[in-house]
């Protein structure tokens, strides 16, 4: 996933109703094949920062031995220490099995709708067709989280 120059602060508002917390939402583009086949590199992803996080969210990290880079994986359970979280494809690796629980203050966004580009190749009317119904989706916990969670 691409760098994210400043990572946005929760800010508070006076409105007309009291003190209301406003929560910035931030896109984002994905590199790499870590979550084949839910994203793809080049996918465009609208995050929500400092949205509550539910087992099987999509969710945008730090990485915890890497803090100045930011990935996405699958949330898969909360345990003593943090999230355990999971890369979709499970040839990528880059996960919490490789660096184990994610502390929470490091889990930063929740994803919440990807965009797929048209490929530059794609001219057929079937193949945009085909784009046009999958382009825009909603990003959800209702997906199955991961077959390598469900075969545990």
């Amino acid at each position: 996933m691409q760098e994210v120059p400043e990572v946005p602060e929760r800010t508070q508002e006076r409105s007309g109703r009291g003190l209301a917390a406003r929560v910035p939402f931030q896109v984002v583009e994905v590199t790499g094949p870590s979550m084949v086949p839910t994203l793809h590199h080049g996918d465009w992803l609208l995050v929500q920062y400092g949205a509550p996080v539910r087992p099987g969210d999509v969710v945008i990290l730090r990485h915890p031995f890497q803090q100045d880079l930011l990935v996405v994986k699958r949330a898969a359970e909360r345990r003593r220490g943090g999230w355990w979280v999971l890369a979709d494809n499970s040839f990528a690796g880059g996960d919490s099995t490789d660096y184990g629980a994610v502390p929470e203050e490091l889990v930063l966004a929740r994803v919440r709708v990807r965009y797929r580009p048209l490929a530059k190749g794609q001219r057929s009317v079937r193949g945009v067709a085909a784009w046009a119904v999958s382009a825009l989706r909603p990003v959800s916990a209702a997906r199955s989280v991961s077959r390598r969670l469900r075969a545990r």
